[in-house]
Order: C-alpha cells, then sequence, then structure tokens
C-alpha cells in the first residue's frame, strides 16, 4: 500500500461533504427572512441566505485576488 493512503480515504470527503450539506440547509431554512440592502442608490430586496450567500462569495473572490497579486508580486523581485 502507498504511503499516505488508506482503504476508504474517500469515505472521509463524502461524510464532511454531507456534513457541511445539512448545516448549509439549515442555515438557509434558519434565515428566510426578506431584507432591504441598500448599496449607494439601489435597493435590493432578498431573502437574508442569499444576501449572505453572495457576500461571503464576493468576499472569497477578493481575497483569493489578493493572494494571487501577492504571489506575483513576490516572483517579480
Amino acid at each position: 500500500m502507498a504511503q499516505g493512503t488508506s482503504e476508504g480515504g474517500g469515505k472521509g470527503w463524502l461524510i464532511g461533504g454531507g456534513v457541511l450539506l445539512v448545516l448549509l440547509l439549515l442555515f438557509i431554512f434558519q434565515n428566510t427572512a426578506e431584507v432591504t440592502f441598500k448599496y449607494l442608490a439601489w435597493d435590493f430586496t432578498l431573502p437574508l441566505w442569499l444576501g449572505l450567500l453572495i457576500t461571503a462569495v464576493v468576499t472569497f473572490l477578493v481575497g483569493q485576488l489578493v493572494v494571487m497579486w501577492m504571489g506575483h508580486r513576490r516572483r517579480r523581485r
């Protein structure tokens, strides 16, 4: 058997993904209230879970861009 592998190693990812899915569904069902987001001159009415999800995705993407930019900056030196 190769080092660092074990039988059924893929099942851990499957179980972890299932747990995350259940937590995500609980989060969505508990945050269904409609809320109004005001940004500059625009008003958006969305379910709270969707507004939070959009915020999390945008934050993740900006973080990834910063990490890529810092890596590119280090390589140039």
